[in-house]
Formats: C-alpha cells, structure tokens, sequence
C-alpha cells in the first residue's frame, strides 16, 4: 500500500475514534455564559467523565431522577426545598419558583379571602361530593393532582425510551472530524506537522460545535489550545522534514490575537471575546505556513461567516443586527488555510 494512503487511512481512522469521543464534552460545555460547564442530564443524572456519546445510562434504564438539577431546568421534576408550589405539576408547566401573587394555587390566602372559607355543602369544588355525582378519583383525566403522569411528562419518574440521549448525536461529530483529518493528512503528507494538525482537529470540531449551540467559546478550551499548539509545532520544528518556521508560528500568533482585539475593543458586539482567544492558536497554526497562509486563511474566515450571514438575511431568519458565533468561521478559514499551505509546501 502507498504510504501517503496509509497516512490518509490512520489519519480516518483517528478522526473516526476521537470525534466519537466528543458528544459529552460538547453537552457539558454547551452553557450559558457564567457557567462553567453541566454536571447532570436534563432528568438529574450526574454526567460522570467528559468522553463519550452523550446517553445517560440512568435515564435509559426508567430510573428517577435522583438529585437536584440545574437551576431553572425546566425539564427537571426535582424542586427545590421549601417550595410551596413543590409537588406534581401539569404537563409543561416549567415554573420552578414561588406562585405568583394571585394565584389561585397558593396555599396561603389573605384573611378574608372567601376562597378560604368553608364550602357550602352540595359545592362541586368541596371534599364531600352531593349523591349521586360520580367523582372522579385519583388519576383522571386532565385533573394536573392527578398522581400518574402521561407519558414523555418529564416531571414523572422513568423516561420513555429514546430520551436518554440528551446532546449531539455521535455519528455526525465522528464523521466531520474523520473527514477534517482525511484531508489535513492528504494535503501534509508524511511531514511532521501533521501530527500536530490531528491532535488539534479534534479540539476545533468540538469547539465549533459548542460555539453554534451555545455563541460561546469556553476558556477551558481557547487557552490551553493556544499552549498546546504553540508547545506541539515547537517540537515539530525540532525534527527533519517538518515544512514550516516556529518563529512565524510565535509572531502569527501574537499578530492575529492583536487583530481580533482591536475589532473587539472597536465593536464588542460584532466580536467576542473567545474569538479574540481562538485567534491565538488559528493565527498559530497558520502561521507556520508563513504570512500569505496566515492573510489567506483569516479572509476565508470573515468570508464564510458573510456569506452565512447573508443567506440567513435573504431566508428572513436574521436582521443585520442578528449576533452569529463566528468561532466556526474561524476555525474553517484556519482549516483552509492549513490545506492550502501544506499544498503549497
């Protein structure tokens, strides 16, 4: 077998294993900004490690929740101490907090409320029923008192089968990132940076998918990656063949974080901090391939993310002032310009 083939079948088969591995860590870092990351599936779970498909085991065997969720899921049936409104609840209802003032379900009522009387006999809504009425006992329907739930209500104990997977689907992140690591592998060959472009790929599938659920880009991610980027071409310029300059890698760096804040610090609104970090390890990466691979890969970036930019606003699913994530744009430019300049090398 060619040896560049054979490159190009690890390289597939190391895509294939390592995106298969990323649906928990995208579940876990796909929060709102503030939080660090999940700790528990949707029912109360706890998510144990940070590898693997994201399927909870607990959820797939019918088992209850079994702790507290996240403040203000509304998918959790778990709440907190104290609550008057604790208790089942009716199908949809996602309101965890205290009732609101007025509202006929409290248990405390102002003195004088005639609805804290005593009923008068015959009264439908009183414990005694008049003869002859049939009462509808526990459990039917429509009655939200009721203690049985419907199926799918997420506030009941087991959960129908099919919802114990709670984030994205192993099969596409498997397949984009064999797919990112094929071609890296067949534009760079056998040189010694393409150890360097496997072991990022998979940190820029998973950050790009975090960035499109979520519009954030976690700092657990951005900084180490700029480390490791910088720390793995180092090592990478210290064997023979290699087909890039380290010192260009440092100044690429430095150069392209330098560009992002300034677009931050001019329009924060339009550039988030995160991108500011990302660029760091995409100006990196494209660096070592020299300056025209660092311009080239940055235009491809702010062009991806115009053009998707401008179909969202001819398909009237955004205005001009609709904020996008443009961390994937980032990194598909860093990519491209990657190809681009291993093919050139």
């Amino acid at each position: 077998m060619d040896l560049d083939l054979l490159v190009v079948l690890v390289a597939v088969l190391w895509g294939a294993a390592t995106g298969a591995l990323l649906p928990r860590a995208a579940y876990r870092f796909s929060v709102p900004a503030g939080e660090a990351w999940r700790e528990r599936c949707p029912q109360g779970h706890p998510v144990r490690g940070w590898l693997g498909r994201a399927r909870c085991g607990q959820c797939a065997a019918g088992e209850p929740s079994s702790g507290p969720c996240a403040a203000g899921d509304p998918a959790s049936g778990v709440r907190p101490a104290g609550d008057p409104s604790s208790g089942p609840r009716p199908a949809g209802e996602s309101s965890s907090g205290p009732p609101a003032e007025g509202d006929p379900a409290s248990r405390s009522r102002p003195a004088g409320d005639p609805a804290s009387r005593p009923r008068p006999a015959g009264d439908p809504a009183s414990g005694p029923r008049p003869a002859g009425e049939p009462s509808p006992g526990p459990g039917a329907e429509g009655d939200p008192a009721s203690g049985p739930h419907p199926a799918g209500d997420p506030s009941s104990g087991p959960r129908p089968a099919g919802q114990a997977v709670y984030g994205p689907r192993t099969t596409p992140l498997a397949l984009l990132t064999a797919l990112v690591c094929a071609a890296l592998a067949a534009a760079t060959g056998v040189r010694p940076e393409l150890a360097v472009w496997l072991l990022l790929a998979p940190a820029g599938v998973l950050l790009a998918a975090v960035d499109l659920k979520v519009r954030r880009l976690p700092d657990p991610l951005t900084l180490p990656l700029v480390g490791a980027a910088l720390a793995l071409l180092g090592l990478a310029a210290l064997l023979p063949e290699h087909a890039g300059e380290w010192t260009t890698a440092l100044l690429g760096a430095l150069a392209l974080g330098a560009g992002y804040l300034l677009l931050f610090l001019i329009n924060p609104a339009g550039m988030g901090f995160g991108d500011v970090k990302l660029a760091l390890t995409a100006g990196a990466v494209l660096g070592w391939y020299g300056w025209p691979t660092l311009m080239l890969g940055t235009f491809a970036g702010f062009l991806l993310g115009a053009f998707y930019g401008g179909a969202l606003l001819v398909a009237r699913r955004a205005s001009r002032k609709t904020a996008i994530p443009f961390g994937p744009f980032l990194i598909a430019g860093a990519f491209l310009g990657v190809l681009a300049g291993a093919y050139a090398a």
